[in-house]
């Protein structure tokens, strides 16, 4: 609860969604996510893609999983944005690696790279007006 009362006192742009739709679409998201996800490790584990097409599906993952921490457990709008757009960055790179091996994985990250485009620039939006 403290760190919602946080971040609603926190200046945010008129474009900003409302709160409650965070949980619906990272519900979604995370569904698509954990599909697409597990077929590229699936496929690692077989040998059918190499560590490196991992990679970026993994780093991607450990810098999602550090946001909310990021965000309202430190409270650190800063920290926040440099760790979204590790994200960003490392959803194109997986998009990129699997491309050649498995196009359908990419097209089931579009959702979601929109979603963090967007989120990218509201949190760098949130950061600067708050500084």
């Amino acid at each position: 609860m403290q760190s919602y009362n946080w971040y609603s006192q926190l200046i945010r742009p008129s474009w900003a969604p409302p709160s409650w739709l965070f949980g619906p679409v990272w519900s979604i998201l995370y569904i698509m996510i954990a599909i697409s996800f597990i077929q590229v490790f699936a496929m690692a584990g077989k040998k059918e893609i190499t560590f490196l097409v991992a990679l970026p599906f993994i780093l991607n993952l450990l810098f999602n999983f550090a946001f909310t921490p990021l965000q309202f457990g430190l409270k650190n709008n800063l920290l926040a944005a440099a760790d979204i757009l590790l994200i960003l960055s490392t959803l194109v790179w997986a998009m990129i690696a699997v491309w050649p091996h498995a196009r359908w994985i990419t097209y089931m990250q579009i959702p979601y790279l929109l979603w963090v485009a967007f989120a990218t620039v509201l949190q760098l939006t949130i950061t600067w007006i708050n500084r």
